[in-house]
């Protein structure tokens, strides 16, 4: 039976970018240097647990029914914007470049891992594409090959409905410079480029 330091241990692998050396590191510091800490974050974690829920409409992470978002009157309710999520719909709203509603997958297609459209409730996201005051549904998906894929499987999903169906651009980064831009960005540049207007 594994002791208390190793199920800690274990327990803090789970974490994104957690390997064996640095879950072992902060348990230790957790343990010898800050159990105070260590309670709170503990208690913090506890009460997240429970109090937060999926929002009804577009799935993201939040306390009530529905998210701020959804519920605000602000929101262009004609265009939604799919993403794999929450860290991904906050760097949208960073921009400040889109006012319409969100869906959030909560994960990418992934057979390997066991992921499929059931696992991420498309038949959810196919019920409000479908609500017949969405006009248009944005695929913000990662250009990851799993991004790629799922992005594919839903504009044949969304594809019976009566929505247009547009995926966000990809190219060379704002303020990038060519010789540090890998070849896959530059030719997908290339090819996406567009007509200059003077």
């Amino acid at each position: 039976m594994p002791s208390s330091l190793d199920t800690l241990i274990e327990a803090l692998r789970c974490l994104p970018g957690v390997g064996p050396k640095s879950a072992q590191r902060m348990a230790y510091h957790l343990l010898q240097r800050d159990r105070s800490r260590a309670l709170h974050l503990s208690d913090s974690l506890r009460h997240a647990l429970e109090a937060i829920r999926h929002c009804r409409l577009c799935n993201t992470l939040t306390e009530t029914e529905v998210c701020d978002r959804c519920a605000s009157p602000k929101r262009d309710r004609s265009v939604l914007c799919v993403v794999e999520t929450p860290v991904d719909m906050n760097m949208l709203e960073q921009t400040q470049a889109f006012g319409g509603l969100y869906y959030v997958l909560m994960g990418r297609l992934s057979p390997l891992d066991g992921i499929g459209a059931r696992e991420l409730g498309l038949d959810r996201l196919l019920t409000r594409a479908g609500d017949g005051v969405v006009r248009e549904v944005i695929l913000a998906t990662n250009y990851t090959n799993e991004g790629e894929a799922t992005a594919h499987y839903l504009t044949a999903m969304l594809a019976p409905l009566n929505v247009a169906v547009s995926r966000i651009a990809r190219g060379v980064p704002v303020g990038g410079e060519l010789e540090f831009v890998d070849a896959g960005t530059l030719a997908q540049a290339l090819r996406e480029r567009k007509n200059y207007d003077s």
